[in-house]
């Protein structure tokens, strides 16, 4: 078992030319490459492992990050599945000088932790949530799960029994 706060992993880059658009701001693809890096690496310290990105859960482009801004990524494990885990990446921004700090994007991405050799999907050691907000991602972990499986086809409609619940509570 491993605390989330082991595996956290916080990246930051500043935005330059090549990674902006006409309009002078981050390209969406460029962000979505950075949190995936940075969801791996976290990824990769909780299992300890080689990991591959299986999902990344809604994403939206809130706030444009404008050329020379320095955004800052960190990446938490929510939750350790049997062979996957699910990592929360938020992104951060300011300018250079550290003024107008923003919350600009986040994400759910889930791995599967990989074995070097045969490069097959390996056993994940589970999450200890310790903090009101670790246990609140944590408890709810399993509905995004159940709702990533059920969009991709691997569950059916009667089998999602969390979503269901959601409904069923009124």
């Amino acid at each position: 078992m491993k605390r989330v706060q082991d595996s956290e992993a916080v990246m930051m880059e500043m935005i330059m030319p090549n990674d902006t658009n006409p309009l002078g701001n981050l390209m969406g693809g460029n962000l979505l490459r950075l949190m995936d890096v940075a969801g791996g690496i976290c990824a990769g310290k909780h299992c300890e492992a080689h990991v591959a990105t299986v999902s990344v859960d809604h994403v939206s482009f809130q706030l444009p990050i404008p050329l020379g801004e320095v955004i800052t990524i960190k990446a938490n494990v929510t939750r350790a599945f049997n062979t996957s885990v699910e990592v929360y990446v938020e992104v951060f921004t300011a300018t250079i000088k550290g003024q107008n700090p923003r919350r600009s994007n986040d994400a759910y991405f889930t791995f599967v932790g990989i074995d070097d050799k045969t490069h097959k999907p390996i056993k994940v050691p589970p999450v200890l949530a310790i903090t009101a907000e670790e246990k609140r991602r944590f408890d709810s972990a399993q509905k995004r799960r159940e709702l990533r499986l059920l969009l991709s086809g691997r569950i059916k409609a009667k089998d999602a029994t969390e979503i269901k619940a959601l409904f069923d509570e009124n």
